[in-house]
């Protein structure tokens, strides 16, 4: 408990500089970006390490091997379950008067707030550009493997979170890794757990906080003009508060709304885009395709475009990574694997519908050039594809879609806006979770987590803080290390359940309530 406190007041000591520092003058960013260098670098290039003599992130690998052991051991499970899992989302199965705060719609659209983003608009494109259209084809492969991932570490998640009388609920890879740990006799849970808590409340922070904000305040101030940063900062953090200090009801009851507009705003325009250029859709999958495993000319040739295709699934899904656990430990039900059948659906719609719909447009759209004799892609002196007004990253994907219908680039600014808040706002309940988990339940301990979260809003608005950021991502994957090695101890809990479901499921024993 001394410990707890300890860690407590250094967080708390930790943003109140920050703040402080923020209201300075002169040379702040330079400042904080030497210290934060000087002082993290070491865990960044850790986390990120590419495997010896290749250009693959160890982190990747971790991921998708995990994906594909999960996919293994559940009998591709994501392929066989998905009906059900639709059943599930629609309601047909749910019980109101189960424990829980959310239902297994909101919960699914609350986890897929924190992923659904800037990676499937600014990451695709990066990919494209760099792997070429045959990334596409192995970030296909990598969701559909990272949907068994979902499914088993957020079946854990209701599996062991802790109920309170008062209705509410608290879930997530620290409460299955220490209690399952415990259940089987398993020494090192409670260290893990901390662990995770603590990778987890910097994740939320940087990654699921400042960054948003920061990359809002640039899209913001790319259509408006410029102007300071802490404003757009104190509009959003005054926003997210007023949503998040409702708890997870507050926050579902808005992701449920802003997530499917903006998703299917995006699909739609996508299938526009798609349909405007049906005569070329045979041709683009026969780049993907083709691309995948001769790579078309790219940089390291196929295992360039795997490389890519495999990273570009693994940022914007974050299958194996846990965060999602936490959301769906919410959900109303006594059953913990209905809401490992409900989760596997994230990374199909994140990476293998939205994901693909932007690559699509961008080689369907002609923004990557080619050689008209070999028909080879034209690669620059940075190793990326030449494009056709030479951007990349969300400014890429913006010419592509703008290229057809000239107002959607400020459609698009305003779903990097959205997606931000709404990334930000499931992050601040994944970061309360693991602070609470921490320093215990409390409403004075949760305000004080959200006040410290919003807080980081203004600063990441406000600063170019490329270091803390890059700290606070490392964050995010850490956590997948020590999520993965609790799930690869407790995936046979997990098949008992699931054979148990099923069997109860099959002789009628479960029963819809609602026909």
């Amino acid at each position: 408990m001394h410990i707890k406190k300890i860690i407590s007041c250094v967080f708390i000591a930790l943003c109140f500089s920050s703040t402080s520092v923020l209201a300075e003058e002169g040379g702040i960013d330079q400042t904080v970006n030497e210290v934060f260098a000087a002082a993290t670098g070491w865990f960044v290039n850790l986390i990120f390490a590419p495997l010896p003599g290749t250009t693959f992130p160890w982190i990747v690998l971790w991921l998708v091997t995990g994906a594909t052991v999960f996919t293994v051991y559940f009998g591709f499970i994501q392929f066989k379950a998905i009906r059900h899992s639709i059943s599930l989302v629609k309601g047909d199965y749910s019980d109101p008067d189960d424990a829980g705060e959310v239902s297994h719609f909101q919960a699914l659209a609350t986890a897929l707030s924190g992923t659904v983003g800037l990676g499937n608009i600014a990451g695709v494109a990066v990919a494209v550009s760099i792997g070429g259209p045959g990334a596409t084809f192995w970030m296909i492969l990598a969701g559909l493997m990272g949907m068994a991932s979902k499914f088993t570490e957020c079946t854990l998640g209701v599996k062991y979170r802790n109920e309170y009388a008062d209705g509410t609920v608290s879930g997530g890879p620290m409460y299955y890794i220490s209690k399952g740990f415990k259940e089987k006799g398993l020494p090192g849970g409670g260290i893990l757990a901390v662990l995770f808590s603590i990778f987890c409340i910097l994740g939320a922070l940087g990654g699921g906080n400042m960054f948003q904000a920061n990359q809002a305040h640039a899209q913001i101030s790319s259509i408006v003009g410029d102007y300071p940063g802490w404003i757009t900062g104190v509009i959003f953090a005054l926003i997210v508060f007023a949503v998040i200090v409702g708890g997870i009801k507050s926050i579902a009851n808005v992701t449920e709304k802003v997530v499917p507009f903006m998703g299917i705003l995006y699909v739609l325009a996508s299938l526009v885009i798609i349909l405007m250029n049906i005569d070329k859709v045979g041709w683009a999958f026969g780049q993907i395709f083709e691309g995948a495993f001769t790579g078309l000319g790219v940089a390291g040739g196929f295992v360039g475009a795997l490389i890519q295709g495999f990273k570009r699934a693994a940022f914007s899904n974050e299958a194996g990574v846990g965060s999602a656990a936490i959301a769906h430990s919410a959900v109303r039900t006594k059953e913990p694997i209905t809401e490992g059948f409900v989760s596997l659906l994230e990374p199909f719609i994140d990476t293998v519908v939205i994901c693909t719909m932007t690559a699509l447009v961008i080689i369907i759209t002609g923004q990557l050039t080619t050689d008209p004799t070999t028909g080879l892609y034209l690669v620059g002196e940075s190793g990326r594809i030449i494009t056709a007004d030479g951007s990349s990253g969300v400014a890429l994907t913006s010419a592509a879609f703008g290229s057809a219908l000239s107002w959607f680039p400020y459609v698009l600014a305003v779903a990097v806006v959205l997606f931000a808040f709404s990334t930000m706002i499931s992050w601040s309940y994944y970061g309360l979770k693991a602070w609470t988990y921490l320093f215990g339940e409390g409403k004075t301990t949760e305000l004080v987590f959200k006040v410290i979260f919003c807080l980081f809003v203004i600063i990441g608005a406000a600063a170019n803080l490329g270091p803390v950021i890059d700290f606070s991502d490392a964050s995010i994957f850490a956590m997948a290390v020590v999520n993965i090695i609790g799930l690869y101890f407790l995936m046979s809990l997990v098949k008992v359940d699931l054979k148990s479901y099923l069997s109860r499921l099959k002789s009628g024993e479960i029963k819809k309530f609602k026909n």
